[in-house]
């Protein structure tokens, strides 16, 4: 992420559209994302991670 943040790709969850650079206040924004087709599959993608995380935490109890 060394690269220049601000010129990335953003999901806006309120509209569902893929935006890039900070065009949308960020409690609206997902982000960032390498591809505009990542960010198209970001809520794919956070429910991928969010499966994963609880999995890991129901394991280390």
């Amino acid at each position: 992420m060394a690269e220049d943040i601000e010129h990335r790709y953003w999901y806006n969850l309120k509209t569902g559209e893929v935006e890039q650079g900070f065009v949308s206040p960020s409690v609206d924004r997902v982000g960032p994302f390498e591809t505009h087709a990542e960010a198209e599959r970001a809520l794919e993608i956070l429910r991928a991670n969010s499966a994963k995380w609880a999995e890991e935490d129901a394991s280390e109890n």
